[in-house]
């Protein structure tokens, strides 16, 4: 299941006033150089800095997973590739970084003392993401392989989907996840986006999940926001 969301920025005190805004916020120094966004006190996203300019400003899911190495073969046996072996972050678990075989990046989270998201589903908070791909059948298979019963077991609530990158995104754009927030009024949060120096990449549209519009915020960092 998707566990926690980090965006890596090339200012974070300028991402701490555009999400404090946005989602209503708080912040706290983390492990390292990177800060815990907080709502209502609990965590539900992180802050970091780009440690090289190279780097893409985004947002990236991580995946739980109980053992990051075992799974990190797995995905390597599968055609992906594992980008960042698993390091440990403190006694707060360990983290690892990995791309499927369309390249599309995404993170793994093995417990130690940290879960994940204390709170989800809630306005200000991770509550789905998106896999744009070329080839959404491939995307099953592989992602079934690493998740199956997360995905297709019985009852499973996967809070992911796989989706045709030309859905939203033009044809050259590469396969990525898209992480969404929940929003209680998507009009407003637009026009919050805007103000706060933010742009609109798509405007608002319906999907199976809900009503999603595609954003960046005011450092280049794509995410979508979710009305249901």
């Amino acid at each position: 299941m998707p566990c926690w969301v980090d965006a890596q920025l090339p200012d974070v005190e300028a991402g701490k006033r555009f999400y404090g805004e946005l989602f209503g916020w708080t912040f706290e120094p983390a492990y390292g150089s990177s800060v815990w966004a907080r709502l209502a006190g609990d965590p539900v996203a992180s802050l970091a800095p780009k440690t090289d300019g190279r780097m893409p400003t985004v947002w990236t899911v991580s995946f739980a997973a109980s053992d990051a190495g075992a799974l990190g073969r797995r995905i390597t046996a599968a055609g992906g590739q594992v980008v960042m072996a698993p390091y440990p972050v403190g006694e707060l678990g360990a983290a690892a970084l990995a791309a499927d075989p369309e390249g599309a990046v995404f993170g793994l989270w093995q417990p130690g003392t940290f879960p994940g998201f204390a709170r989800r589903h809630e306005p200000g908070t991770f509550v789905w993401v998106e896999l744009y791909t070329r080839d959404t059948a491939a995307a099953n298979a592989f992602y079934g392989g690493l998740f199956h019963d997360a995905l297709f077991g019985t009852g499973a609530e996967p809070d992911f989907g796989r989706a045709d990158v030309t859905d939203v995104f033009p044809a050259e754009m590469p396969p990525h996840f898209l992480v969404h927030f929940r929003v209680a009024d998507l009009a407003d949060a637009l026009g919050a986006v805007q103000r706060l120096g933010g742009r609109v990449q798509a405007p608002p549209f319906e999907t199976s999940y809900g009503r999603v519009a595609v954003v960046t915020d005011n450092q280049g960092a794509s995410f979508a926001l979710l009305q249901r």
